[in-house]
């Protein structure tokens, strides 16, 4: 079992459940409309430029000019950010509480829009546990670019092979893998919390 100094959480759909799609179920009543609106208009390809640091008045603009039908649905993108953010894991805060408590270190490693994560930061305590985030949007680097791996392992004097990474993105386990981080695929707050306990450090 290789020695863990250190835990580094990704955000959303870890800690708490993010899901854009909830801006727009109540404007459509077509499923199959939706799904196309989701997966063509204001789909990921798109929104991980804000993640890299594009502001969203910028991002909306542009998707305006090319779906000007859609202007001001894309325009909610933005302006309903907040509802985009649907409930806490309580399970996964709790465990970066129960971490904290044995004296842990706990970081957090978001793809987020620099500005949208300091209105989030405000509006959920548990981020103020945290010993030190890196934010995309802030660095203008996003997962799974090991640019950000190296970045957060630099800034906060870990080592990686010492360092535990949780996130709910295969490709970004894959790359933190890459660079000798022991990487946890969360698919379930239980599967973490048997995998921390397994390593003893809950």
């Amino acid at each position: 079992m290789k020695k863990i100094s250190a835990v580094i959480f990704d955000v959303g759909n870890v800690l708490v459940k993010w899901d854009p799609r909830v801006i727009y179920e109540k404007h459509f009543e077509d499923k199959t409309e939706l799904d196309w609106f989701m997966d063509t208009v204001v789909n990921m390809d798109w929104h991980k430029h804000h993640d890299a640091g594009r502001t969203f008045e910028e991002g909306v603009r542009i998707r305006s000019e090319k779906f000007p039908d859609y202007a001001d649905l894309i325009k909610l993108y933005h302006t309903q950010w907040d509802d985009t953010i649907t409930g806490v894991i309580q399970q996964s805060v709790d465990c970066l509480r129960a971490l904290k408590a044995k004296g842990i270190p706990v970081y957090g490693l978001t793809n987020f829009n620099g500005p949208q994560f300091d209105r989030f930061r405000q509006q959920f305590d548990f981020i103020g546990l945290m010993d030190g985030v890196v934010v995309s949007g802030d660095e203008g680097i996003i997962k799974p670019d090991p640019a950000i791996y190296h970045l957060i392992l630099e800034r906060y004097g870990l080592k990686a092979e010492e360092t535990y990474f949780i996130d709910d993105g295969l490709p970004n386990i894959v790359a933190a893998r890459a660079e000798g981080i022991v990487g946890h695929h969360f698919t379930s707050p239980e599967g973490l919390v048997k995998e921390l306990k397994d390593f003893g450090l809950i």
